[in-house]
């Protein structure tokens, strides 16, 4: 409908993971809202979701390091880590449920079985690894992790990286056997393709331009049909603003209170990728180091097995790389645009105190390829350069804000949700763990704008998702039964996929 107005009751920005998850959840919960969505790209799932722009892996904390921190006193503090594998059960118990009720099929199309692996060099490191081993093999979230310091068993769990490696060197790595691999591009197509059969209206290639509250409370969004240039008005008594990196930029139309004070720093990544079947044949885990000294948490190394259209491959990096853009397909203007007056002082804190962050991007910038590939040698000393190519990762736009802890212009590593006062409208910023846990930070968002309906939904949730509402760490006995379920219904029992 050429200028005219339609009305309906819930939009969604963006057909990514975030909208995707979002959407089904509503959907399942009350069938008869109407349900539109805006993506400006030609398909789902092509940015910060697509398979291709992020490392697959289905963070559950086991084998990432900045989730584990050492405190003053030498102990290892793993709350964080016990926080987000929580919330990944939470994704699997989803997941399961779309797989049982039929909609979705296949689940080998977007989750596979992995191994999730830590590894360290250097007695120091090692030191720690033992002691994070140590507090997190006696979690029961954890159980079933091993630690190997023995250069025969780790030859066992990773001989592509113990290949050719010196004797001398002092390795260590722990294991887990329930890690995944995540598709998240995949997972992302068929929540939308599931969707559009409960008369979801997608639209691509529309974009929002702007934002605006009207007199009765509801959102107008003014909407460019990109293929024929004519502009749309939509009003929605709720509006979720999912657009990844193009996020801010929208939150910031809305005028509300909380959008004030908050800005946005893009980090770009790059992966090296090899497809050679005789050295991905030797390699399956996802194997994560520790960051080098003055690397922002996003750059931890780490080398993965990928399974991307029942093909296998491999996966090292990230390297960080600098845009201005907020979006891979967004604008070179995108970081400009978004200092407003009432940011600018926040940025230019995060500015002044980001300087080692800002010296690290410059010489990540600055690598060749083969200086890449000596950083790939810590990892594969074997590896050659004619086996290795380059993807461009999403981009990824870290939060910036004035927090209490950190003081004006703090840079936030992770996932955040902005949402009015009133629940009506409600954005999603940041980065990882981010997919991972996107329907334990839906719920959230259900959770904020609905609080009134929260209480009558509660049953259809726990058929959703049957631990909410309770630790699976204080439930041990309720961990193994989803553990045991989850796996069973997504496949992941059986460690050999067949893949090519």
């Amino acid at each position: 409908m050429s200028n005219g107005e339609t009305k309906t009751d819930v939009i969604l920005i963006g057909a990514g993971i975030m909208s995707a998850t979002l959407g089904t959840m509503l959907k399942e919960l009350v069938p008869d809202w109407n349900i539109k969505v805006f993506e400006k790209l030609a398909n789902a799932g092509e940015e910060s979701s697509n398979e291709w722009n992020n490392a697959g892996t289905g963070h559950a904390a086991l084998c990432e390091l900045n989730y584990t921190s050492e405190k003053p006193d030498g102990s290892v503090d793993i709350s964080k880590a016990i926080n987000i594998n929580e919330q990944f059960q939470v994704s699997m118990q989803f997941w399961s449920y779309l797989v049982n009720s039929k909609l979705i099929n296949n689940p080998e199309d977007f989750i596979m079985p992995l191994p999730h692996m830590s590894m360290v060099q250097g007695e120091e490191n090692i030191a720690f690894l033992k002691k994070r081993f140590d507090a997190m093999s006696n979690n029961p979230l954890f159980k079933g992790m091993e630690f190997s310091d023995d250069a025969a068993k780790l030859k066992e769990w990773i001989p592509l990286i113990m290949q050719d490696r010196p004797a001398t060197d002092a390795i260590a790595a722990t294991k887990i056997e329930t890690g995944t691999d995540v598709n998240f591009g995949a997972l992302t197509r068929m929540l939308f393709n599931h969707l559009k059969t409960k008369n979801v209206d997608m639209q691509y290639n529309h974009s929002v331009d702007a934002i605006k509250r009207t007199n009765d409370g509801s959102w107008e969004l003014k909407v460019k049909n990109i293929d024929s240039g004519e502009v749309e008005r939509h009003t929605a008594k709720f509006v979720f603003i999912g657009g990844g990196g193009g996020s801010l930029h929208l939150l910031q139309k809305t005028g509300i209170p909380e959008s004030k004070h908050i800005g946005g720093f893009p980090v770009s990544g790059i992966f090296m990728v090899c497809k050679n079947p005789e050295v991905v044949a030797q390699h399956h885990a996802k194997v994560y180091g520790k960051a080098a000294v003055g690397a922002p948490p996003m750059s931890v190394p780490h080398l993965d097995t990928r399974f991307i259209d029942n093909k296998k491959s491999l996966l090292f990096g990230p390297f960080a790389g600098f845009s201005p853009k907020f979006l891979k397909t967004g604008s070179n203007l995108d970081l400009i645009t978004s200092v407003k007056p009432n940011n600018v002082f926040t940025m230019l804190a995060a500015g002044a105190k980001e300087m080692s962050l800002t010296k690290y991007l410059i010489q990540q910038l600055m690598l060749s390829k083969e200086q890449r590939m000596g950083e790939l040698r810590e990892f594969i000393p074997t590896a050659k350069s004619e086996d290795w190519d380059f993807v461009v990762a999403g981009q990824r736009v870290q939060v910036i804000k004035d927090t209490e802890a950190g003081g004006k212009g703090t840079l936030q590593f992770g996932t955040e949700v902005i949402t009015a006062e009133d629940g009506s409208i409600a954005a999603l910023l940041g980065a990882s763990p981010g997919a991972s846990t996107a329907v334990h930070v839906m719920l959230d968002v259900i959770k904020k704008c609905f609080p009134e309906r929260v209480g009558e939904w509660e049953p259809k949730i726990k058929e959703m998702i049957p631990s909410y509402g309770m630790s699976l760490m204080e439930n041990p006995e309720l961990l193994d039964e989803i553990h045991a379920s989850t796996a069973e219904v997504l496949g992941l029992n059986d460690n050999a996929p067949n893949v090519k």
